[in-house]
């Protein structure tokens, strides 16, 4: 298989990828669970997939820095993610993680002292912009925290992504199974404390949580990206905010305020467009980069 065979490939499986991922609002609406008993049993179901992907590709396991930090707050975006859809709407919930790449760029300039060119700082601003239409709703207590729950599963996630960085396939997916693993070790024991209903819906509902919606997706992912571009990898990735809504208000009637579903094209719009930048950005400094090392590298 050619080279562009294999990206062409590898886009197909972000876009079902994407589309997957965007299922997660319609069912965790249909369970009747607490969130964190959700979050918990949606993981160890996907963990089994994980570790299945892991087994038949001979990925080793890999403890160390990078799978641990990686494991705790992928941990966290779950937990907090499936809480946001159960105290807001799922548009909200999905949009608002969705600023994760805004987070990486807020904490590289705080933490590793990266320097905000103009089009960075337009996207925070703009980005932040959107975010406060959420909050013009007219909202309930509990949607205002389910909100805020929502900004902080965007904000572990861009945590996540900054602190691994350029990290190997078995390191990835170490920190994706421990994840996982994590997250079944906090939720599920709730259970025991929150009243759980055990039906055929809530039981087909969680087995498509964990294994069509979170498992099988991510074990997609880990095929995709060692073909597909990020740049593409980050905008396929805009399909998940921009389905996730629809499939709720088909299947639940449920829908997002005027000034909620306004910021949500607003930081939608936003992210992608600024990954696009970023991205011919990258690609034209790294032209630059290889012609000027062609250069000085020519016998006078």
């Amino acid at each position: 298989m050619s080279q562009q065979q294999k990206e062409r490939h590898a886009v197909l499986l972000m876009v079902i990828c994407s589309i997957l991922w965007s299922i997660a609002g319609i069912f965790i609406k249909l369970i009747p669970w607490n969130p964190l008993v959700i979050a918990g049993w949606r993981s160890l179901l996907s963990a089994g997939c994980v570790a299945v992907y892991m087994y038949v590709t001979h990925l080793r396991f890999c403890l160390n820095r990078n799978s641990l930090i990686s494991s705790v707050f992928l941990s966290l975006t779950f937990l907090a993610f499936v809480s946001a859809n159960k105290l807001t709407t799922a548009a909200n919930a999905i949009v608002l993680q969705f600023t994760a790449p805004v987070f990486i760029l807020i904490l590289s300039f705080f933490l590793l002292h990266q320097r905000f060119s103009r089009a960075d700082l337009l996207t925070v601003l703009l980005t932040l912009g959107g975010i406060s239409l959420f909050f013009l709703d007219q909202l309930s207590a509990g949607n205002l925290f389910g909100n805020l729950v929502a900004i902080f599963a965007g904000f572990s996630m861009g945590c996540m992504y900054l602190i691994t960085g350029n990290v190997s396939e078995q390191e990835r997916m170490s920190g994706i199974l421990m994840g996982h693993l994590l997250t079944a070790l906090i939720g599920c024991p709730f259970a025991l404390v929150f009243d759980t209903p055990v039906n055929t819906a809530a039981v087909l509902s969680i087995l498509a949580l964990g294994i069509v919606q979170l498992g099988i997706p991510y074990v997609l992912y880990g095929i995709a990206v060692k073909s597909c571009p990020p740049l593409v990898c980050s905008l396929l990735g805009a399909i998940e905010p921009l389905l996730n809504p629809v499939w709720v208000f088909l299947f639940d009637g449920e829908a997002p305020g005027i000034f909620a579903l306004l910021g949500g094209v607003i930081v939608i719009f936003t992210i992608s467009i600024w990954c696009i930048w970023r991205g011919r950005h990258a690609q034209a400094a790294s032209y630059e980069r290889k012609t000027a090392e062609r250069l000085t590298s020519q016998p006078e």
